[in-house]
């Protein structure tokens, strides 16, 4: 059996220093050593520790204290250790949301191990974004931020951090990879890393040669608990949005349509009939949101949002969340083969919300693609959000079948075959008996809703 990937949250600071290559002309110089980076970049750097109320209710721990329990036996306290990095002379800090989550206490350990109080500004568990305070005594050292579109895979980068305790720990390595999606949420947008990355690096910063910062390390690949040279930073482009956000409103206002999409395989490319597997493709619209007030609905694709291509479903979430509320955008899709535009005005993104039915013997033309249905019951209608009598629940999928192979399961529902709404087991097979080699399924399968094409 392949070892089991563990995403693990952790704090580093990595800094980015592009490679000397004696062919191309811009090159500069090779470095001799990280020192002089290092020298610049360490004062801007602080260690993080959070502590909560003991059991008994009694006084948090001094950060002695918790560096001892850190590594002793059963906790008394709930803590966190991690890093982070100024940004602001007057005490603004930037690290992980879940360094500071649920903290009651936060002390921030400075480079020259001054320790100060600091609080919450804001914080955000979607991009795992946190910016605090602290009441600086003096003007503090600050690291600029950068640029993470202008890194390049195979640039050179240096992680400072708090690994397992031990302060102002420096380690290198590469720009691994860009644009990492590990289904973490829809804002997934990771820089990878191969730099040393370790339980208690998380919130450091990742800079580059010049010592600004392009990246907030925040997770690694890790099968046994220790870096294995896979580890992830969140882009600062992504995060300087971020926290422009946390310091207005103390919140993130993201801009929000009311689509849920899927990506478009090439399968479902060639159903749809479009040229490329590329684009989100429209599993479910909300009833009276901006997309549906637009005209858009399920099965269409979605092409360009405003003047930005859409090459991959995952890149659209991220681009309506970066729209402000009440901004009216151009949407390009393609419905039934043909491409129109629509205006969408985009509204705020709303707070997260928090086996029936009458078995008859499928028809031949579902059996024949591995499938066993049986009508939809109207209690189990009501609670998937559908009409009573509209569309017929899996009972049964046979192995090694189309069906199994397109990745259908007990209890999905079907609610259209080829674009045509499902009513009963009879209308699915008749559908799929129209359908000698391919069959696009639109499915609701619990809260979600989504198009799978079987083939055979």
């Amino acid at each position: 059996m392949p070892p089991r990937r563990t995403l693990r949250s952790t704090v580093c600071l990595a800094l980015v220093l592009a490679p000397s290559l004696p062919h191309r002309a811009a090159a500069r110089e090779p470095l001799s050593s990280f020192a002089d980076v290092l020298d610049r970049a360490e004062p801007g750097v602080v260690n993080i520790a959070t502590v909560g109320r003991t059991e008994e209710g009694g006084e948090q721990e001094t950060m002695q204290d918790f560096l001892h329990r850190f590594f002793g036996e059963g906790p008394r306290v709930q803590r966190s250790l991690g890093s982070g990095f100024i940004i602001s002379p007057d005490g603004e800090i930037v690290t992980n949301n879940h360094v500071v989550q649920g903290a009651a206490k936060i002390r921030v350990r400075m480079a020259n191990e001054e320790e100060l109080e600091a609080r919450v500004v804001g914080s955000d568990s979607k991009t795992d974004v946190a910016l605090v305070r602290v009441k600086a005594p003096r003007p503090l050292p600050t690291l600029p931020l950068g640029d993470s579109d202008a890194v390049k895979v195979g640039d050179w980068v240096l992680a400072i951090g708090n690994p397992f305790g031990l302060t102002q720990t420096a380690t290198a390595g590469i720009v691994s990879a860009k644009g990492r999606f590990l289904g973490e949420g829809p804002y997934d947008d990771f820089i990878q890393t191969d730099a040393s990355i370790n339980p208690g690096n998380s919130g450091g910063p990742l800079i580059d040669q010049q010592g600004r910062v392009i990246g907030i390390n925040a997770a690694i690949v890790s099968p046994a608990g220790g870096n294995v040279g896979i580890g992830f930073a969140v882009p600062i482009n992504l995060a300087r949005w971020v926290i422009d956000q946390l310091r207005a409103h103390g919140v993130v206002v993201r801009g929000w349509i009311g689509v849920a999409i899927q990506s478009v395989t090439p399968d479902l490319a060639r159903s749809l009939g479009l040229a490329a597997a590329e684009g989100a493709l429209v599993a479910d619209v909300t009833a009276g949101g901006p997309a549906a007030k637009a005209g858009i609905a399920r099965g269409d694709v979605i092409e360009r949002w405003g003047e930005h291509a859409i090459r991959h479903s995952r890149e659209l979430p991220l681009l309506v969340a970066g729209t402000a509320p009440g901004a009216r955008v151009a949407v390009t899709l393609v419905r039934d083969g043909r491409q129109r535009t629509v205006d969408v005005t985009v509204a705020k993104m709303p707070p997260q919300p928090p086996g029936e039915g009458r078995a008859e013997p499928s028809p031949g033309g579902a059996e024949a693609w591995g499938l066993r249905v049986e009508t939809l019951g109207p209690r189990d209608a009501r609670r998937l959000g559908l009409e009573p009598g509209s569309g017929v629940r899996v009972v049964d999928v046979e192995d090694g079948s189309p069906a199994d192979e397109a990745g259908l399961e007990p209890d999905d529902v079907i609610v259209e075959a080829n674009r045509r709404p499902m009513r009963s087991p009879a209308d699915l097979g008749r559908a799929l008996a129209a359908s000698p080699g391919r069959a696009l399924l639109r499915v609701q399968r619990g809260s979600a809703s989504l198009f799978v094409e079987m083939t055979r």
